[in-house]
This record gives C-alpha cells, structure tokens and sequence, in this order.
C-alpha cells in the first residue's frame, strides 16, 4: 500500500485506505476510479477524528447553562443552540482528520469547564468512533457513536452521518437525542474547497414529548442560503412554541412564532427579503464555486484554522504521558511529526502503522480471534432502542495493562 490518503469528510472522517470499499459501496463512481485519486498527509490535520469528535465538548458552558433552567422549553432552546455549535468549528476545516486506527483512545479531562471525556475506535469494518462524555458533578451525561455513509459526486463528496447524540440532563431527568445535518466537501479534486452543512435535524426531548427541528439549508445559487438554519420547538400536541434561526457558522436567535411570521411579511413587502432560489443538494449542483457571502463574523484563524479549542487538543504536558493509555492519539507518532513540521516522517509513520493495523488484523483472522473492545459495548441505547455502542466505565481508575499495542 502506499501514504495516499481517501477523500475526507471535514464532519465525520473517513476510513482507512483498506475500508474504502465498506464506505463507498453506495458512490456513483467504481471503487477502481476513486483509487486513483491520491490525497496524500499534507492534507491531513494534527489531529485524530477522535479528537475532533471531542471539539463537541467546545460549548460546554451551553450544557451548563440547560441545566440551570427552570423551563423544559427554555433547556430545549439551549440544547438546540450547542447541537448547532457541534458543527461550528467546520466551516474552513478543510483539513482531514487523521483515521484512528482499531482500539485508538482519546481522553480529555477539562476540570475549569467541569467535565471528562473518553473516546473510542471501536470499529474498523465500518469504521465507528463512540465516545462518553460525563459532567464532574453529576449534572449531565453527553454520549454517541459515529460512522459517516459517503458518497461521492464527481467534484464533492458527501457524507451522511450515522449515529446518535444523546444527552442527559441528569438533575432534570430528560434525555435528548439527534443525528447531525449531511455534510458535503466540495471541490475535492480541483479548486478551493468549501464545506456545506444541511439537512434536517430533529432533537426529541424522550422526557416531555417537546421536539426541536432544525432545518440547515443548502447553499442554492448564488449562495443566498449559505450557513442559515431556520426551525421551530413544538410541544407533544406540535404546537409550535418558539421559532430558532441563524448561522451555524455564527450565531442562532430564538422568537415567538407570529412576531417571526410577522417580520418575514413585513421583510418581504418591503423588498428586505429577496425571492429564494431553489435549493440544491451535491447531487443536483451545477457548479462547486466557493459561494461570495458577506462575513458577519471576524473568526481568528490559526494553523489549520483550528479555533482556540482545537489547539489545545494534541498537547502533551509533562508527565502526561505517564497517565495515558499506550493507545491514545496524542501519542501517535505521524501525528506528532505532522504537528513538528516533519511531513516526510508523518507520511513514514502513518504507513507503517496502517501496515501493523493490517498485519494484526490478519493475525486475528488466522487465529480466528475476534476483536474485543476495552471501554465500549455494543448494546442499546435506552431512550431511542436502537443500537449503540455504550461506555462499560472503568477508564479513569488507570488500569492500562490489557490496552493493545497499536503505535
């Protein structure tokens, strides 16, 4: 095998070279053509899909905040608002997140923003990453598990994610559940990349019936609809009780549905609003140009233009590494050198332990040994009833001696 890479999903990651043929068996090209498309590690990021699985946890004072209210309709407002900030940090991430290899962890423990998460590869055919995340005074739970169906179009790809988020107001007793929006990379092959975000979401409050849908638009032509989300919170009887609309790359408001009605007819009449254009998926796009939108928002880009948060996810203080697991991604070595600038060794490293990931798996098949997880089992999920890979406990007591050896 050699060090090129697949194409990326900037939402949900992609599998490694030898899983191409799972994830792609629904593209409208042969697998044949899609292997001649080299994407090499210079277009990479630093990071492990795991732990930009973590950059969740970002708007972590929004949990915080739901927990603190009174009103279910209020707590759904705010839980709608950090569903939305899950994808935030996407827009101009073009980056691919580096694949975790099987049995790969991650591990953050943010004691000023009062939680601790852990994540794992818990699968390789499909890939599927799963993660726990839990309050450190007991007021919430935030967990899911992910693996992206992609398909690809000619000149983007688009993802469809799969899995559930699912997060527990533990005081309130509620639990809430939803599935991101569809995420589309466009210009894969030739030109600037851009990244869409759309679809519907629905977020069910499992408690009191209340539901929030979110609907995330396409782009369209001329980018009229770029970023905007626009929705409503209804109770069981779906009376709509709140309208909620934005920019997922910004910010979202929340208003009573006739003062919003009301506006829209009064922005309509007075020429405020011009005629929407129709809406388009990466199916039925005519053209992959980078749509020209006024920026409302000054956003501070750094290296990779990861945010503040994303910074901070590769370090490794000293005495660190004694804590860990031997398998968490901050002690990849292609993901060390890529961070240091060394790309030829990245390249290097990463290939290698593709290979090891292969030659274990074969070892396995030989033997005819299955692969046991060590922090997740696969069962089900008790608010949805569908499948979901849920956290056994057990990781922050420290005991690593059974962890594989993968780097």
């Amino acid at each position: 095998m050699n060090s090129e890479e697949e194409f990326y999903d900037a939402e949900t990651g992609l599998e490694s070279d030898d899983s191409c043929e799972q994830s792609f068996k629904d593209a409208q090209v042969s697998k044949s053509e899609l292997s001649k498309i080299a994407m090499p590690v210079v277009f990479n990021e630093p990071l492990s899909f795991l732990q930009r699985i973590s950059e969740y946890m970002e708007h972590t004072h929004l949990i915080h905040k739901a927990c603190s209210l009174s009103d279910s309709i209020d707590r759904m407002q705010v839980v709608a608002a950090f569903a939305v900030s899950a994808v935030a940090s996407q827009w101009e991430r073009t980056g691919k997140p580096f694949n975790p290899l099987l049995g790969e962890t991650y591990e953050l423990i943010r004691e000023d923003e009062g939680y601790r998460l852990i994540s794992e590869q818990v699968s390789h055919h499909p890939p599927v990453s799963a993660f726990h995340a839990e309050s450190l005074k007991q007021e919430f739970v935030f967990h899911g598990s992910i693996y992206p169906k992609l398909k690809f179009w000619g000149k983007s790809i688009e993802a469809e994610p799969k899995g559930t988020m699912t997060l527990e107001l533990l005081k309130h007793k509620e639990a809430y559940t939803w599935t991101n929006p569809m995420c589309c990379v466009h210009n894969v092959i030739l030109g600037k990349l851009w990244i869409e975000q759309y679809g519907t979401v629905e977020i069910l409050n499992h408690s009191t019936g209340d539901k929030c849908v979110l609907n995330f638009k396409p782009c369209g032509m001329f980018g009229k609809e770029l970023h905007k989300v626009e929705g409503y919170i209804q109770d069981k009887s779906k009376k709509k009780l709140r309208v909620i609309y934005g920019k997922w790359t910004e910010c979202m408001y929340t208003a009573d549905p006739k003062v919003y009605e009301s506006n829209k007819k009064c922005e309509k009449k007075s020429g405020g609003e011009s005629k929407r254009t129709k809406e388009q998926s990466c199916e039925e796009e005519d053209s992959d140009d980078v749509p020209e939108v006024q920026e409302t928002v000054t956003v501070i880009q750094e290296m990779y233009n990861f945010t503040s948060f994303a910074m901070t996810l590769n370090e490794l203080e000293p005495g660190t590494e004694q804590l860990l697991p031997p398998t968490d991604c901050r002690l990849r070595p292609d993901i060390r050198a890529m961070e240091n600038g060394h790309i030829d060794a990245a390249s290097s490293e990463k290939e290698r332990l593709e290979e090891k990931q292969r030659a274990a798996r074969k070892e396995r098949s030989r033997d005819e040994e299955e692969w046991s997880t060590r922090w997740f089992n696969l069962g089900t999920n008790p608010h949805t009833e569908a499948d979901d890979w849920l956290y056994t406990g057990g990781y922050f007591d420290r005991n690593y001696s059974d962890c594989p050896d993968i780097y």
